[in-house]
């Protein structure tokens, strides 16, 4: 059985930035330090089967050109997102990946003095790069089953709250919280706040489009939602992401980034022709399924339990120290992350290809 996660926020002042983001095992340290070649590159979230072929060959498609601005490129792809959703062109924002707009919402919404809500544990991104800026840090305990607690963190607003943060699938949990009540509770705060929603990993999900809050967010004011094309696309390192708001709210984002100007043209041309290609899309979910069920598998077999997972990484509890842990892996050629909540060490292991996750099953055995 998992443990009761802790009761109590955890509120984190500007200036404590040694506990913030676990600054010395983050994904790039681990990169720069891991040993070549890795067996198993399982600390980043990333998609190993992709991009697609359709992807690759846009990119060399595109290169002759590529000395060019792509200034016709963006258009067509934000109509493709546009036509999709059936939301209006002039509520999306593009950038290269989904960080530089983390980085313009902690910006403009962040002022001495006030705060940002988000679950602990969650996405560090947005709220570390807030308390850069002086805000202070609310981090609202996961409910018993490890989801986001939306009630305590609705509960959690004050006069000098900014903004409330919602990733949802949630990272490092992979958890997801139920739609119908996610919708509630954006609707009721976002009368109050501006609730900015991380669906990073929703493409992982039975049902994306109907549990998506990209729809309010573009009717309605004060949301807003984030995707990337770094996960199941296979983007990572080819980097694009987008938000959905109001125009007004584009507007004061718009402000902190360079948004579509900091897009290569060759990503763009893989966006475009890869955007829904459901037959790669749906082979690589179907993979990282098998993958994952591979991983339940083996850390049931070696005694240990595990958070169910909604995306393409799973936590589970380890029994020893968790810089100790990744280090011995590394040890082993297979680099996995590491997180301490609830005064528990966990490991955040990313879903890969079946040799990857052969490579650390061989490897866990040898330390579990």
């Amino acid at each position: 059985m998992l443990d009761k996660v802790q009761a109590s926020p955890v509120i984190v002042k500007p200036g404590d930035s040694p506990i913030l983001y676990q600054e010395a095992w983050t994904e790039k340290t681990i990169a720069l330090n891991a040993p070549a070649p890795l067996k198993a590159r399982l600390f980043a979230n990333e998609n190993p089967f992709g991009p697609s072929d359709k992807a690759k060959k846009a990119i060399m498609e595109a290169l002759p050109t590529s000395y060019q601005y792509p200034f016709r490129s963006m258009p067509d792809l934000t109509k493709k997102i546009a036509d999709f959703e059936g939301i209006k062109e002039e509520n999306i924002l593009m950038a290269s990946g989904s960080s530089p707009l983390l980085m313009a919402a902690a910006l403009y919404y962040s002022k001495p003095g006030g705060n940002i809500i988000t679950g602990d544990p969650s996405y560090e991104d947005l709220p570390t790069k807030a308390t850069r800026m002086g805000e202070k840090w609310v981090k609202v305990p996961l409910t018993a089953d490890y989801k986001l607690d939306l009630v305590a963190m609705e509960k959690a607003i004050d006069e000098n709250t900014g903004l409330v943060y919602v990733c949802n699938p949630n990272n490092p949990t992979a958890t997801v919280v139920d739609t119908a009540q996610l919708k509630a509770f954006v609707e009721r705060v976002s009368k109050r706040v501006p609730v900015f929603v991380d669906e990073a990993y929703i493409d992982y999900l039975p049902d994306p489009q109907g549990t998506t809050l990209i729809p309010m967010a573009n009717s309605m004011p004060n949301i807003i939602v984030a995707r990337t094309f770094s996960k199941l696309y296979g983007f990572a390192g080819l980097r694009l992401g987008y938000v959905v708001t109001q125009p007004d709210i584009i507007k004061k984002l718009s402000l902190y980034t360079e948004a579509s100007m900091s897009i290569t043209a060759t990503t763009l041309q893989a966006a475009i022709a890869t955007y829904q290609d459901r037959e790669y899309l749906d082979a690589a979910l179907k993979k990282t399924v098998t993958s994952k069920e591979f991983l339940y598998e083996v850390l049931k077999k070696e005694g240990y339990t595990y958070i169910p997972s909604s995306a393409n990484f799973v936590l589970f509890p380890i029994k020893m120290e968790g810089k100790q842990f990744t280090e011995e892996m590394m040890k082993r050629g297979v680099g996995v992350r590491f997180w301490k909540f609830n005064n528990q060490e966990w490991c955040r292991i990313s879903i890969g290809r079946m040799d990857e996750m052969e490579a650390f099953a061989t490897a866990f055995k040898e330390i579990s």
